[in-house]
């Protein structure tokens, strides 16, 4: 066997499809949002893993539950580094730097124990963030 090949054990997209009993087009959509991962053999078929099977059955019972997609990807926890949502990231490093500038220019305009009002102008989610910058910083 070709070290390339794609062992038996994996499943076909209609195969996971009928062994759980959801579309092929939902599973589509949630391979396509990171959801379940496929492996693209050289045929450019989607292969699943049977561990996907579990996967797609803790899905749906979290769709039931009322969990949105995004909150049922945060249960799953499976954001790789690369996969990361770089664009929010960059809305996040705005926000910091803005909350940064303004206040600087609030530290410029006032006396440094006044500290507390400064907090209140800063979101906690900046806040958060800059302490962890700093812990990157200083490890």
């Amino acid at each position: 066997m070709g070290g390339h090949c794609i062992g038996t054990e994996k499943l076909k997209i209609g195969e996971l499809a009928q062994k759980t009993g959801i579309t092929k087009r939902t599973i589509d959509y949630y391979t396509n949002l990171g959801l379940l991962e496929a492996e693209r053999s050289e045929s450019n078929y989607r292969y699943y893993d049977p561990a996907m099977i579990d996967r797609l059955y803790f899905i749906e019972q979290r769709k039931q539950e009322g969990l949105s997609l995004g909150e049922i990807q945060n249960a799953l926890n499976i954001t790789s580094y690369e996969e990361i949502d770089v664009q929010m990231l960059r809305l996040k490093m705005q926000d910091l730097e803005h909350d940064v500038s303004s206040l600087l220019e609030q530290m410029n305009n006032q006396d440094t124990n006044n500290i507390q009002s400064i907090k209140k102008n800063v979101s906690p989610e900046s806040i958060a963030l800059m302490q962890s910058l700093l812990l990157l910083i200083n490890t």
